[in-house]
């Protein structure tokens, strides 16, 4: 064979003809892209999401599918080793090249790289996938395998009958979960592409940080893909620096390492603690380039003895960082809606609040490229799970095998970001051991066969990233260690679920003082706006099937509602009770965050479970299902805030404690007043206290029998130089028992019409006073307390591109707050 003079790719991305063999007609579909998107298009299904239409759409993941396409080569195209790669195949599939079965596929999360030299043809080709129904798969692998595995209960939820997804490499939440759909989509979402190569194509590029005092030495290994035995040139560029090399390649995998110093190197630190630099590094290996962005850190996670059992932090460029953050899901259930700029969106809502952790959870999947270049871009760190969840999985040999592929694959895609801060083998496995009947019956079997999979996860994660720790579950309280991680909060990562679960009083966040929460939440319902998306007036009711339908969790609307009437008068209409529930979420989470905050160098890291959902759904979302910020979002930026003062009670006392997650040591000045619920205030304490970087004081305290009948707790706080940083208030007694003012909250408009402020004032005490408008953005705050004589100015920061102008803005502006519910 000739030689190609250089590598090239032809997109095979675009319009598909969709088909089945159960069906007589086929349509068009957009790879990457998935069947129900194509379908729902071509006005085949009604929208899943609408009503309860989801069981009208349910045959869709019951038939198998075919997508195929003609392709045009030129011999130009064809001139040279060639490689068909095919990513986020999703997911049993024959995969056939101008009526060749030519590769099978049957993970999701593995990238398939197909030898297709001498299969193409110069002009007209035709490639072909047939896909299979995976739940069908997936229960004959069950069926077959020497022992029962159960699957979720989630996927019961609704009344449906679940499929054995832990036998299949798909995200397991596409099956649905206690927030989401059940759409079992069908499709291809990453590249699609015909390579041309020379002699060899890239594989992977990993980078092994080793820092100096004033350097920062790169590791650099270089895996390559020989179609011969040859040579080829390598070169890799970064920070002004220009490294070649030429190569003596053999057939197969071939691995090489180089090394490349920076000096003087800026670094790359999480949001809120400097800035997040990124050096574009390109590799070209044969002709074909890459180009990926290196934030230089050092990351350690210190988990050490200490006086209470053992630490559990992260440590960034030899600083203890408190992990302010969410955990995240799927950013839609159908796959062609999830795309740069929704994703990007949802992001930056996270840094917007102060987040810097995200975790990405182990029923998901792992995300496209753009994620995780987004996450270095904002300074948000990265919980990776690996992608099991809630339930045992198989540990044959060819699940490992299958298994080892994937984690591989995706370690070493991964590996090169600043963002990614920890692998973790699951989501909730170990715990999950104690859950079913199979398990319970037998723990010996399933701990053993959980090890197997557990030991080699790790196993990978040493050998491929060995820089990165690799936590066994979470939570988990460590290596080997099986005991009940949800409850010991003395070691490990917690899991907290008794407020919602349980349904405990608020204040039980306080009873736990885990070293970091991972995992903690409390549901609402989802805005009026995505409501009305999804139902009719009359479906407006929490008890309706249309709004039963869109809880996942069971007795989740009842546990909203009797929640509401422990801390709140009862709302006089749905509207009212929609906003109540996030009212309430947002207190749930702000009640646990503050507290653990306080107990820190205890606690060091809390990440609420969750920050986006999958569709409209009542949920623990802070974001809506498209973005949008409900009550806990803008709570977040409070609760989040890096100098904070929060009130803890303790015995008779209130403990006002100062708390600082900055570099810097900061002085702040302290005013608490006591304010009369129906009007009026009084001054209870005005001190000024230095915190250290990283630290938690006691600034003040009061003694609870100085607030009278109908008063709470008001304090803000201000730097030296009289610059307000922060307010808070405490209320003592449930909402309920408060005789509220009836408010005259004042709204008027101030600064440009393309820079709009919204000035807030009232006549008397208001509290959680929110600002709502139908332009998609945020004010910079939200759910205030306002007190007469302190007017509050609020900025709007549009979204996905809309434009938010004082006219626009006021058009729709609505003011609410509590004592307008009932």
């Amino acid at each position: 064979m000739t030689e190609a003079a250089h590598y090239s790719e032809l997109d095979l991305s675009g319009a598909f003809t969709l088909s089945s063999p159960r069906r007589n007609s086929s349509l068009s579909i957009s790879l990457p892209g998935d069947v129900h998107s194509a379908l729902l298009a071509a006005g085949e299904i009604p929208d899943p999401y609408f009503g309860t239409n989801e069981q009208a759409v349910m045959w869709v993941h019951a038939t198998p599918w075919t997508v195929e396409r003609a392709f045009e080569a030129t011999p130009a195209d064809i001139d040279g080793h060639l490689t068909l790669t095919l990513e986020n195949v999703d997911t049993i599939a024959t995969v056939f090249l101008n009526g060749e079965a030519i590769a099978e596929t049957d993970n999701q999360f593995v990238r398939y790289d197909i030898d297709v030299t001498g299969k193409v043809r110069a002009g007209t080709n035709h490639l072909r996938i047939a896909f299979a129904v995976t739940k069908d798969v997936a229960k004959a692998r069950a069926d077959a395998h020497p022992f029962p595995i159960p699957f979720t209960y989630n996927y019961l939820s609704n009344g449906l009958p679940g499929v054995h997804m832990n036998f299949v490499r798909k995200a397991a939440c596409h099956a649905g979960w206690d927030w989401g759909i059940c759409l079992m989509p069908t499709g291809v979402y990453g590249r699609m592409a015909l390579r041309r190569s020379r002699l060899a194509r890239q594989e992977s590029i990993t980078v092994v940080q080793s820092h100096g005092r004033n350097t920062v030495e790169l590791s650099i290994t270089t895996r390559a893909f020989a179609f011969a035995a040859g040579s080829v040139e390598l070169t890799h560029e970064i920070g002004g620096q220009k490294l070649v090399d030429k190569l003596a390649m053999r057939p197969g995998e071939n691995v090489f390492t180089h090394t490349v110093t920076i000096d003087n190197p800026r670094l790359w630190w999480p949001n809120g603690h400097g800035e997040q630099h990124l050096y574009d590094f390109w590799t070209t290996l044969d002709g074909e380039t890459t180009k990926r962005r290196l934030g230089l850190r050092q990351l350690d996670w210190v988990v050490e003895k200490d006086e209470i059992d053992h630490s559990f932090k992260c440590r960034v460029n030899g600083r203890d960082i408190f992990m302010f953050g969410s955990n995240w899901i799927p950013a839609d259930a159908l796959p062609s809606r999830i795309t740069p700029a929704s994703v990007r969106d949802l992001l930056e809502s996270a840094r917007a609040v102060n987040q810097n952790m995200i975790r990405v959870w182990g029923g998901g999947q792992y995300e496209p490229d753009y994620f995780y270049e987004a996450c270095d871009e904002l300074g948000l760190l990265v919980w990776h799970d690996f992608m099991f969840s809630c339930m045992s999985y198989p540990s044959n040999r060819e699940f490992l095998a299958n298994v080892r592929t994937e984690v591989t694959q995706q370690v070493r895609r991964l590996q090169h970001h600043a963002s990614i801060a920890i692998w973790c083998g699951d989501n909730e496995v170990i715990g999950s051991l104690h859950w079913y009947p199979e398990t319970k019956a037998a723990p010996e079997r399933y701990v053993a066969n959980y090890d197997r999979l557990n030991s080699m996860l790790g196993y990978i994660v040493e050998d491929e990233d060995p820089q990165r720790r690799f936590w066994p579950s979470s939570p988990s309280l460590g290596y080997m260690d099986y005991a009940d991680g949800w409850h010991l909060d003395t070691r490990g990562d917690t899991h907290y679920w008794s407020v919602w679960h349980e349904a405990k009083d608020f204040s039980a966040y306080r009873n736990v003082n885990p070293r970091f929460a991972s995992e903690f939440g409390f549901q609402s319902f989802t805005s009026m706006k995505v409501i009305e998306s999804f139902t009719r007036p009359e479906d407006r009711n929490p008890s309706s099937p249309v709004m039963e339908a869109h809880q996942r969790n069971v007795g989740g609307n009842t546990r909203i509602i009797e929640t509401m009437t422990r801390y709140f008068r009862f709302p006089s209409d749905f509207e009212k009770m929609v906003f109540l529930s996030q009212v309430q979420q947002g207190l749930a989470i702000k009640t646990a965050i503050e507290y653990w905050r306080s107990t820190k160098p205890r606690c060091m890291g809390t990440l609420y479970w969750q920050i986006n959902d999958i569709y409209p759904v009542a949920s623990w979302s802070s974001l809506d299902y498209g973005g949008g910020w409900k009550l806990l979002h803008y709570m977040a930026r409070r609760f989040f805030n890096p100098i904070n003062v929060v009130a803890v009670p303790q015995g008779d006392a209130l403990l006002l404690k100062a708390i600082n997650d900055t570099p810097d040591r900061a002085t702040v000045g302290l005013e608490v007043l006591a304010v009369n619920a129906l009007g009026g205030t009084r001054p209870l304490s005005n001190v000024t206290v230095t915190t250290e970087p990283g630290g938690a004081l006691v600034a003040a305290t009061i003694d609870k029998a100085d607030l009278k009948p109908n008063e709470f707790l008001s304090f803000t706080w201000t730097a030296e130089d009289g610059k307000l940083l922060g307010e808070n208030d405490f209320f003592p007694e449930a909402y309920k028992a408060y005789d509220l003012a009836e408010a005259n909250v004042s709204t008027r408009w101030e600064g440009s019409e393309e820079a709009p402020v919204l000035v807030l004032s009232t006549d008397k005490p208001a509290v959680f006073v929110t600002a709502t408008t139908d332009v998609p953005g945020y004010f910079s705050d939200n759910a205030l307390t306002l007190l007469p004589g302190r007017e509050a100015r609020l900025s709007f920061t549009p979204r996905l591109g809309a434009v938010a102008t004082k006219s626009a803005l006021a058009a729709s502006l609505r003011v609410n707050h509590l004592r307008e519910t009932y």
